[in-house]
């Protein structure tokens, strides 16, 4: 098995990954190793942003892509030396508990709700309260990652705050237990709705040549902000990891050059992050 990889992407576990991630690349001083969310990964930024990095520092960057949950459970068990996630609610659990530090916001971009243009529950335009109202109360096919990432976690929110239950008992609520792209695939099979964020949305749309199966229909609301942020595993907590390495990452994605770079990452000529580190 090649054990030299730019990227490692996760379908089934993520601890098989990482014995990819370490092994032979640990021999190597400057490879940093990192966990994140698999819109990062799905829309090609990083594969966009990893040979600059290289090029500015020396430093190899390898990632797993997995949901911001198993992210956060990656840098607590000491697996990898930084994180790049968009769950802030959890990601200040984890900095409060001791495990991470350095916590930067770095970009966002928002939430959008998508489902067949033939729009069944007649969502389009609503707000996302009553959004999920008119879905739950017609039953209309749902499609959630159920797999504690950001999104999941979301999703989760949104439900709490239209003041509903969340119906995973329901058998028009699918629980995909899958990343962002394949969740999108498996609702545009089933007709069903679904949350992503935007930036994952524009690379589906763009796989199919700007004719995706399924559209926005829900968007521009204030909680449908998705911020992305980076944080260094805590070395007082894991001293294998590369603090040094994981610090020199994070000024870099904060750094004036990197920030434009992320601004000017497009496809089909639409803008997937704004950049905001302070």
């Amino acid at each position: 098995m090649k054990m030299v990889l730019k990227k490692v992407c996760v379908v089934a576990c993520a601890m098989v990954c990482l014995i990819g991630l370490s092994g032979n690349a640990a021999i190597a001083d400057d490879v940093l190793k990192m966990a994140t969310t698999t819109s990062t990964d799905n829309t090609g930024l990083l594969d966009y942003l990893a040979p600059v990095f290289k090029a500015d520092t020396g430093i190899e960057l390898q990632w797993v892509a997995v949901g911001t949950g198993k992210a956060l459970a990656l840098g607590g068990n000491c697996d990898v030396d930084v994180l790049l996630v968009h769950a802030p609610a959890a990601e200040m659990t984890y900095v409060q508990e001791g495990s991470g530090i350095d916590r930067t916001e770095l970009m966002y971009n928002d939430f959008v709700f998508i489902g067949p243009p033939s729009d069944p529950a007649g969502v389009k335009g609503t707000s996302v309260k009553d959004a999920l109202g008119v879905i739950a109360s017609k039953k209309a096919s749902f499609a959630s990652r159920g797999d504690n990432s950001g999104t999941h976690q979301k999703e989760l929110e949104l439900w709490e705050h239209a003041q509903l239950a969340v119906p995973d008992k329901e058998t028009w609520y699918i629980q995909t237990g899958q990343g962002m792209m394949n969740t999108i695939n498996i609702a545009a099979e089933r007709d069903a709705y679904t949350l992503t964020d935007r930036g994952t949305y524009i690379k589906y749309e763009s796989n199919w040549k700007g004719k995706a199966p399924l559209v926005i229909l829900v968007e521009g609301d204030a909680s449908l902000r998705n911020q992305y942020s980076a944080i260094a595993v805590n070395p007082q907590k894991c001293s294998n990891v590369k603090y040094d390495l994981a610090k020199r990452f994070i000024a870099w994605m904060a750094s004036d050059k990197t920030q434009k770079l992320i601004a000017d990452f497009e496809l089909m000529g639409k803008q997937l992050f704004i950049p905001n580190a302070k």
